[in-house]
């Protein structure tokens, strides 16, 4: 088995293939790998994880290989996961991973799901972790499910663009229209509207998370539109939509998702919606450990999401936004989750 370990200098590293990686998009057959850890023996978990991108990528499916790393640590698991799995394979992964006798399955990604349950009506006595975006019924004894609840994640954010905005006019680049992409940007809308803003609120998508060819072409014409603050919702995409704004004049500022991309254009980064799997993946094992097969936990900004320090605007812009943040975790502030289609 392939090491599942990757060391700090190895994410810058895989930031300069991030970039190099124009065009690919992720794509492939499965690709195992996996690294013992912890004791491995007793009543220590055996993970497998499926994962839809690769461990390099610096983004999401990083995010999951630092939570089986966390997994060995914490819970003395043994781990192992495969890349790079498309959804048409994710049936026959899974089926795999319940023969070698794996006691807990991850499927990161919501393309997953309907394959998770699936498999997991086949095997009662596994119990798997399937990620969703929203709370979904009739759903097996033995299944987590795993609550992104991305349209709290970028509540905050229209009220930072709104207030880091020069223009009045701000918007979002996206990659497929699904709906938990429908609901940032709806909560971006509440956002502005709760905070009684006027700017111009302008979503596109690209139609591919990871194309970076099509994400500067977006964002240059968004840019070329007036549009001075640009909130992305993208994975490799990310890397050509900062290429775009890195031509820009001052005041021109873009927002990331899932891991700090603050590198690849500092001078316009405005900041990162952060996600942690790890304490996420540690909560359901601790459930696991309890006796506990299945239910249901969603990520917040109390566990699992965080807004990375805004950059390049006024303090008085970050005592805002962290007011809001703060008021999101105490559930003062009720973000509607919808879903409805962007005309």
């Amino acid at each position: 088995m392939r090491s599942a370990r990757l060391t700090a200098s190895a994410l810058a590293t895989a930031m300069l293939m991030f970039v190099a990686a124009c065009g690919d998009d992720g794509g492939g057959g499965a690709a195992d790998g996996g690294n013992e850890g912890g004791s491995g023996g007793g009543d220590a978990p055996r993970i497998a994880a499926v994962f839809s991108g690769t461990t390099t990528d610096a983004d999401y499916t990083f995010l999951g290989l630092e939570a089986l790393q966390a997994a060995e640590q914490e819970h003395g698991a043994e781990t192992t996961y495969s890349e790079s799995v498309q959804v048409p394979d994710a049936e026959r992964v899974l089926r795999e991973y319940v023969a070698d006798g794996y006691t807990v399955i991850w499927t990161h990604g919501s393309q997953f799901y309907d394959a998770t349950v699936a498999v997991a009506e086949e095997a009662p006595d596994v119990v798997f972790i399937a990620e969703q975006d929203t709370e979904p019924a009739d759903v097996p004894d033995n299944v987590w499910v795993l609550d992104r609840n991305f349209h709290l994640a970028f509540y905050p954010l229209g009220v930072l663009a709104a207030a880091a905005s020069q223009t009045g006019n701000i918007a979002y680049l996206g990659g497929v229209t699904l709906p938990f992409s429908y609901s940032e940007v709806h909560a971006v809308e509440q956002a502005l509207a709760d905070s009684g803003s006027d700017a111009t609120f302008t979503p596109v998508w690209t139609g591919d998370f990871n194309d970076p060819t099509k994400a500067q072409q977006f964002a240059s014409q968004l840019l070329a539109d007036g549009n001075d603050v640009v909130l992305t919702s993208l994975n490799l995409g990310a890397v050509g939509a900062f290429e775009a704004v890195g031509d820009a004049g001052p005041g021109v500022l873009m927002t990331a998702k899932y891991t700090d991309k603050s590198n690849l254009s500092a001078d316009h980064y405005l900041t990162s919606v952060l996600y942690d799997f790890s304490v996420m993946l540690d909560d359901i094992l601790t459930g696991i450990e309890d006796g506990e097969t299945g239910g249901y936990l969603g990520m917040s900004y109390e566990q699992g999401i965080s807004l990375q320090t805004p950059q390049n605007v006024d303090q008085a812009v970050i005592d805002e936004v962290e007011q809001i943040v703060e008021q999101l975790a105490a559930g003062e502030i009720e973000v509607e989750r919808d879903v409805t289609p962007v005309e």
